[in-house]
C-alpha cells in the first residue's frame, strides 16, 4: 500500500518546494493544495480575508478525492496543504490506510520575511498572523514528522525519505 503524504504548515513555510521534491524523490504524484481552492476562496484571500471552516470543507473534500484516486492507481500522492487544524487533517486522512504528515515548523518572523520576499497569486504576509493564530500543531505520533523550516529543502526531503 502506498502512503498518502501531506506536507503541512502555514503559508510561506516551504510546503510546495518540499512536497514537489519529495514527490519526485518517491516517484509519487505531487498535488498542489492551492490548485484546489475555488476562485471565490482565492479572491477572498487575495482581499486579505481569512477563510472560514465553511470555505475550507469543499477544498478539503477535493484534495482527499484526488489523493484517493492516486492511491487507487497505485501512486503515492504527496499533497502540499496548510492543514491548519486537527479536524482538517482527520478529514483528509479518513479512509487512508497509511497516511503520513510532515509538519514544516518555523517562527512567525522567519516565515514572514520569506513571504515578503516572494510573489504569490493571492497569499501575502498580511494573512500570516491569522494562520499562526489558527494552527493546531500536530501531536507526536508514529505517522507525524515535524521538521524545522530552517533546514534546506534538500535536507528536509532527505530527512523525510529516511523517516519513511
Amino acid at each position: 500500500m502506498k502512503p498518502f503524504i501531506v506536507v503541512m504548515g502555514v503559508s510561506g513555510c516551504g510546503k510546495t518546494t518540499v512536497a514537489e521534491a519529495l514527490a519526485e524523490a518517491l516517484e509519487g504524484t505531487y498535488l498542489e493544495g492551492d490548485s484546489f481552492h475555488s476562485l471565490e476562496a482565492k479572491a477572498k484571500m487575495g482581499g486579505g480575508i481569512p477563510l472560514t471552516d465553511e470555505d475550507r470543507w469543499p477544498w478539503l473534500d477535493q484534495m482527499a478525492r484526488a489523493a484517493s484516486a492516486e492511491v487507487a492507481f497505485g501512486h503515492t500522492p504527496v499533497l502540499s496543504c496548510s492543514a491548519l487544524k486537527e479536524s482538517y487533517r482527520r478529514y483528509l486522512f479518513n479512509g487512508f490506510d497509511d497516511p503520513r504528515l510532515i509538519y514544516l515548523r518555523g517562527s512567525f518572523e522567519l516565515i514572514k520575511s520569506r513571504m515578503d520576499a516572494r510573489d504569490h497569486e493571492y497569499m501575502n504576509s498580511s494573512l500570516l498572523r491569522s494562520q499562526f493564530d489558527t494552527i493546531e500543531e500536530p501531536k507526536k505520533a508514529p505517522n507525524v514528522l515535524t521538521l524545522s523550516v530552517r533546514a534546506s529543502p534538500g535536507a528536509i526531503v532527505r530527512s523525510v525519505c529516511d523517516w519513511l
